[in-house]
C-alpha cells in the first residue's frame, strides 16, 4: 500500500472551493470589515465572497509578502498549511481558514491551541471543484474551518 511518503504520491492544491462553503459560514464573516481571500486559485471565490455582500480584496499577489484586509477568509493550499500558519502567527490577524480536520493534531496547530483558535465544523464534507468540475462525493477527508479573533460565541460550532 503506498503512503504519503513515497514517490508515487503527489501533491495537488489546485483544489478550489464551492460557493456553498462560504454560504455556509457567512453568518461569522464579520460585514464590517474589509475580506482579504488570500488564496487566487481560480478568482471564484473572492467572486463567492463579494456576491454574498461582503468587501473583499481578492487579488494574485503572495500571501507570504502582503498584509492586506481586515480579515483572512480563505481555502490555503493544503501542502503549505505549516508556512500558512507561521505567517498568520505573524501577521496576528483575524481568519477563517479551510484545512483537513486532521491538522489540528499537528504540532504547528497546537501552538495556536492558546491564543484562542476556534473551530467551526461543517455538517457534511466539502466536495471541492478540480478543473471546474465538483467532485461529488469523492473528497474523502473532512474539513474544518479554522478561526482566530473572530469573537464566535463557542469554541465548537456545529453547522446544522
Amino acid at each position: 500500500m503506498a503512503g504519503f511518503h513515497t514517490k508515487t504520491f503527489i501533491k495537488h492544491d489546485d483544489y478550489m472551493t464551492p460557493k456553498y462553503a462560504f454560504e455556509n459560514i457567512k453568518q461569522y464573516i464579520p460585514r464590517d470589515k474589509i475580506i482579504w481571500e488570500s488564496f487566487y486559485g481560480d478568482g471564484k471565490s473572492g467572486e463567492y465572497l463579494k456576491e454574498l455582500g461582503f468587501n473583499v480584496i481578492h487579488e494574485q499577489v503572495d500571501f507570504f509578502e502582503n498584509d492586506l484586509g481586515d480579515v483572512i477568509v480563505s481555502n490555503p493550499p493544503f501542502s503549505l498549511s505549516k508556512e500558512v500558519m507561521d505567517r498568520l502567527y505573524e501577521l496576528d490577524k483575524p481568519f477563517i481558514l479551510i484545512f483537513p480536520s486532521s491538522k489540528i493534531l499537528t504540532s504547528y496547530f497546537r501552538t495556536w491551541r492558546n491564543k484562542g483558535l476556534q473551530i467551526i465544523i461543517p455538517r457534511k464534507r466539502i466536495q471541492f471543484i478540480k478543473n471546474g468540475n465538483e467532485l461529488q462525493n469523492k473528497c474523502n477527508f473532512d474539513c474544518f474551518y479554522y478561526c482566530y479573533k473572530m469573537n464566535l460565541k463557542n469554541d465548537i460550532i456545529w453547522l446544522e
